[in-house]
């Protein structure tokens, strides 16, 4: 029992030393800790996570006759209810058939922790195509003798404006990692790999390469123009959240809920007769030119 409580009291001033160590940003705690190498330019830094999923609403099943929470037991047809640790996974090979493997065997093969992500490669900012791009995360320095380095890395980047490549190990996964300057600190953005994304052409294969009119193309420039500005994620909204919250904090106050169907048209059997007048009515309808700013993004 000593023995016992002696293993705990190690584990838990271990993770109190750790805590200590890499203290919360924010209120979260770096997902990776290491070096940024750059040939043998070495920066110690912190990543953290840049999006939250914390504004989505979560719903659970209930059992409303009784008003329980719904559960799920893992169940073999013929057996019943099993424990976990009888469990393997299985890969499908068709008709009935799986390989199986046992959670040691797929936890050999995850990659050890290497706390380097060295940058192989640099390319112009806007070459990589957004469809790679998978999620965002923040890089700080780690400690104030890596902010010097630090501040010379982001700026090379800013004035060459080019982005960094990389590959490193994250929660015993391999990773590509794009890297570029986000106003006073570093961004990162980890990649999808070469067979994660679909071909494109195969989409579009129906699709006619014709020559388009050239008064409905001004009149489309037109309405671009005259519809663009700076981008501010602000303007948009979740409103499927933003209702579902009005409906969860109007039914726990016990109050009536009324169902505004706004005023949206029904697009159900409408037809644009002559799209020359469409684009034209369009042009007029909306407002003074915004200011605009252009992006360039690679084709497919």
């Amino acid at each position: 029992m000593a023995r016992t409580t002696k293993k705990a009291a190690a584990k838990k001033s271990s993770r109190t030393s750790k805590t200590a160590e890499t203290p919360a940003i924010g209120g979260t705690r770096p997902v990776w800790q290491g070096n940024l190498r750059l040939a043998l330019v070495q920066v110690p830094v912190k990543i953290y996570a840049a999006s939250k999923t914390g504004a989505r609403i979560a719903l659970h099943q209930i059992h409303e006759p009784s008003g329980k929470r719904v559960r799920y037991t893992k169940t073999v047809t013929g057996i019943g209810p099993i424990d976990t640790d009888e469990i393997v996974k299985g890969f499908d090979l068709g008709k009935g058939r799986y390989v199986l493997l046992d959670p040691e065997e797929i936890d050999d093969l995850k990659l050890e922790a290497r706390k380097t992500l060295d940058l192989v490669q640099f390319v112009d900012q806007g070459e990589i195509d957004p469809i790679w791009f998978d999620r965002p995360y923040y890089i700080v320095p780690d400690g104030d003798l890596a902010e010097e380095a630090y501040g010379v890395l982001r700026d090379a980047l800013r004035s060459t404006k080019h982005t960094g490549l990389g590959q490193f190990v994250m929660r015993g996964r391999e990773h590509i990692g794009a890297i570029k300057p986000c106003g006073r600190g570093l961004l990162l953005e980890t990649l999808r790999f070469d067979d994660e994304v679909r071909e494109s052409a195969p989409f579009f294969a129906e699709v006619e390469d014709v020559e388009p009119d050239k008064e409905l193309l001004g009149l489309a420039r037109q309405l671009i123009e005259k519809k663009s500005a700076p981008f501010d994620p602000g303007k948009f909204h979740d409103s499927y959240t933003v209702a579902l919250r009005e409906l969860i904090d109007a039914k726990a106050a016990k109050k009536p809920v009324e169902i505004d169907e706004g005023d949206e048209e029904s697009g159900s059997g409408a037809e644009i007769i002559d799209l020359v007048e469409a684009l034209k009515k369009s042009v007029k309808s909306s407002g003074g030119k915004a200011a605009s700013t252009s992006r360039q993004r690679k084709a497919s």
